[in-house]
């Protein structure tokens, strides 16, 4: 392998183990489609604040059809 295969090749390497390192130690997120979320979920800051009053964390607007999901760590 030449020079700067070898570099490339190192240089790959490193950003993959930076990548993988910080999954090992984070929690996972678990989510729940709201239950007092009503209509298309348009804004995730609206999503989470409804997600805030049913007990979770936080809330995001996902999928085709635009339901609220809340999250929580678990």
């Amino acid at each position: 392998m030449g020079r700067f295969a070898t570099t490339a090749l190192l240089v790959l390497m490193l950003v993959m183990v930076t990548e993988i390192g910080p999954m090992v130690g984070e929690a996972r997120t678990c989510q729940s489609q709201s239950h007092r979320f009503r209509g298309p979920c348009v804004s995730s800051s609206n999503c989470a604040s409804v997600c805030h009053t049913e007990g979770f964390s936080g809330g995001d607007c996902k999928g085709f059809r635009r339901r609220c999901f809340c999250t929580t760590h678990c």
